[in-house]
């Protein structure tokens, strides 16, 4: 087999397709990530260039998408940034508490699903009496899967308060040990499903709350706009966005106002 090096080259062109498929503008420093993480593709298929992997990804969908999900799976973890599920939790206790509908929130770059499981558990300790529904998404199918299983080592459930792991998470045992779940009535409440936020949403629903965290660092300006204003169809007036801490829709959006740093809202009609 050829030496395994990836050229600048062909670096251009898996940048441009993760680009045009899924939105994530990849820095020159990527390369190595690019060439590690589907280097056991190209062992797998006994090839023996980046260039004839790529003829191949052009002809089979399904390996296609095996490569978008190397590409763009993202670490994640139980109650990241707290202070984004403090200040729900105190709006779930009050302006949200009640409705003639269910509550509904998006999780709209779920990865792993720790994140739509945090917010199954923080709906379960404050909100007891109005029904609700969690969608998470993600583009990666295969990190889909792994959500869907909904199990984590138990190392990962350090960062979930004490009582919640008491009262909802369950312990792993035989091959499981070492591992945790969240309960099943809970996990049932989650619906999971494939969506490219760059491309037009399916017909999801309007949502109370969307979060859209830890994924827009990798898009440049333009595909911000565009899929900010996609998710803001989504969210009822009077409803919440949140962004990362590390992340602004300053200059990204005219219809959301911040209310706190990286929380935003859409006014009332």
């Amino acid at each position: 087999m050829n030496s395994l090096t990836l050229s600048n080259r062909e670096f251009e062109q898996f940048r441009g397709l993760i680009y045009e498929i899924a939105g994530i503008s990849m820095a020159d420093s990527k390369k190595q990530l690019v060439a590690g993480r589907l280097n056991k593709r190209l062992r797998y298929f006994g090839i023996g260039s980046y260039t004839d992997y790529f003829k191949l990804l052009m002809k089979d969908k399904n390996e296609l998408q095996n490569a978008v999900d190397l590409l763009t799976t993202n670490e994640t973890y139980f109650f990241r940034e707290p202070k984004h599920f403090e200040f729900l939790a105190e709006k779930l206790r009050s302006e949200l508490r009640s409705g003639a509908q269910p509550l509904r929130i998006w999780s709209a770059a779920c990865s792993s699903g720790e994140e739509p499981y945090t917010l199954a558990l923080l709906l379960a300790d404050t909100v007891p009496t109005r029904p609700w529904e969690i969608l998470a998404s993600d583009i990666s199918t295969r990190i889909l899967d792994k959500a869907r299983k909904g199990l984590y080592p138990l190392l990962d459930a350090e960062g979930i308060p004490k009582d919640l792991l008491y009262r909802y998470g369950l312990k792993g045992t035989g091959c499981h040990d070492g591992f945790f779940t969240i309960d099943n009535a809970l996990r049932k409440r989650v619906q999971f499903r494939q969506i490219n936020l760059n491309n037009p949403l399916p017909d999801v629903g309007i949502f109370d709350v969307i979060f859209l965290r830890n994924v827009m660092i990798y898009f440049d300006v333009e595909t911000k706009r565009q899929v900010v204003q996609r998710l803001c169809t989504r969210l009822r007036p009077g409803g919440y966005f949140f962004v990362s801490h590390s992340e602004s829709l300053h200059g990204i959006s005219d219809e959301l106002r911040a209310v706190r740093p990286s929380i935003y809202r859409k006014p009332d009609a």
